[in-house]
């Protein structure tokens, strides 16, 4: 299967890795988040070349997670504005960022920390049900395919 025909599939991780798979991509995302918004300032941090970073930035744009705004006439200059489309992929940031500090420490400091707007101290996330607030592990959920025998091996189990 080609990569650009993950977005048809039926499976929701191969139609997320669709929008979000290619390697740049969150990391242009998480400067979305740490208040990037312009050209220069996106190949700044990431070392991008301006060819490969404008074609981000544009597949971004028509996937919805990005919305390109003019803040300038003459000459024209743009900035690129998370959408909520965007803004909801913040769960999986932290999630990635909780997961790879612990999973992948470096051995360096980490360039930021997640911490409370409010109290300013760090936060520790965790994956919970927005119906009941109970914290969510591989041993409290299956993923199961309707239609399909339910597996007798439980992957939360290690």
């Amino acid at each position: 299967m080609r990569w650009t025909e993950l977005e048809n599939e039926a499976c929701p991780v191969a139609r997320g890795l669709s929008v979000i798979g290619e390697r740049w991509t969150l990391l242009i995302l998480r400067d979305c988040f740490l208040g990037v918004r312009r050209f220069d300032d996106f190949q700044s941090s990431l070392g991008i070349t301006r060819h490969l970073l404008a074609d981000r930035l544009k597949t971004l744009e028509e996937k919805g997670l990005l919305s390109r705004e003019q803040y300038q006439d003459r000459p024209p200059r743009f900035e690129y504005c998370l959408t909520r489309t965007g803004r909801d992929l913040f769960p999986v940031l932290v999630t990635l960022i909780t997961w790879a500090d612990a999973a992948v420490p470096s051995p360096q400091e980490a360039p930021y920390r997640l911490v409370s707007r409010a109290t300013g101290k760090p936060v520790a996330p965790v994956l919970c049900d927005a119906e009941t607030g109970a914290r969510l592990t591989p041993r409290d959920l299956r993923m199961i395919r309707p239609g399909l025998a339910e597996p007798e091996a439980d992957p939360g189990r290690g």
